[in-house]
């Protein structure tokens, strides 16, 4: 009888399936879960690169090495830190309406986790995640969209949640970036604007630079907010007319 097969280490090692060590409550008591609120009130208050299993065990009077029986790695502790923000979107209820507004919904709720928790966009991006509350909210958005009119075929409801993340995800990376200019500059947006303003007067006048000379003197310059809501109108605009084909 041939040997069984032992599974990927990967496959083993996933943190979703592993076992919590056995309470010990002494010196204190510990789980996953307060491990990670613990990290999440570390980066909401200090920023992500403030989080290390040194200093979240500091906050919770345990050893870094006692930490290693709950987690393996920060790499862990931050996926298990991002599906906690999936479950607090989730937990806005369900996503209902014609697509339009499932859409519009979907993008919302991560820019108010992004709002709520400033380090949450620098962890978007990458691979899918796929914890229980990542996994469970994507099936919630995709199955939203997939029972309204137009979106019959799961690859037309993958690529309108996808172009709507990715608006989602590059906007919202545009808005922490200029969060940190201003943080490490000083100087608010009005603040930066008053400061260069003599050096773009200066490049204006120059005449090579007819279209900026425009947008300076003719666009709205609206908010964060009011951009984007334009921007995601535009993306789902692109979708009707792609689904009216």
């Amino acid at each position: 009888m041939p040997a069984r097969k032992k599974p990927p280490a990967a496959e083993a090692a996933l943190i979703w399936e592993r076992p919590e060590p056995a309470n010990r409550p002494a010196p204190g008591p510990l789980s996953r879960d307060r491990i990670v609120r613990a990290a999440i009130a570390l980066a909401d208050k200090e920023g992500l690169a403030s989080v290390s299993l040194r200093k979240v065990g500091a906050q919770l009077n345990a050893g870094p090495m006692r930490l290693y029986g709950y987690l393996s790695t920060k790499e862990e502790l931050l996926e298990l830190m991002v599906d906690v923000v999936y479950g607090e979107m989730a937990s806005a209820g369900q996503l209902r309406g014609n697509w339009r507004e499932v859409l519009r919904s979907i993008a919302q709720r991560t820019r108010q986790a992004a709002r709520k928790h400033k380090w949450f966009i620098d962890l978007l991006g990458g691979r899918q995640h796929l914890g229980p509350n990542a996994l469970a909210y994507s099936e919630a958005s995709l199955a939203a969209l997939s029972e309204t009119p137009g979106f019959e075929n799961i690859d037309d409801v993958l690529h309108a949640v996808r172009t709507v993340n990715a608006y989602v995800i590059g906007a919202l990376l545009s808005e922490a970036s200029e969060l940190r200019a201003e943080l490490e500059s000083g100087m608010n947006e009005t603040e930066w604007q008053n400061a260069t303003w003599p050096y773009i007067q200066r490049m204006i006048a120059t005449g090579r630079f007819p279209t900026l000379a425009k947008v300076v003197r003719d666009a709205t310059h609206p908010s964060s907010d009011v951009r984007f809501d334009r921007g995601l109108d535009c993306v789902l605009d692109g979708i009707a007319v792609r689904l009216s084909r």
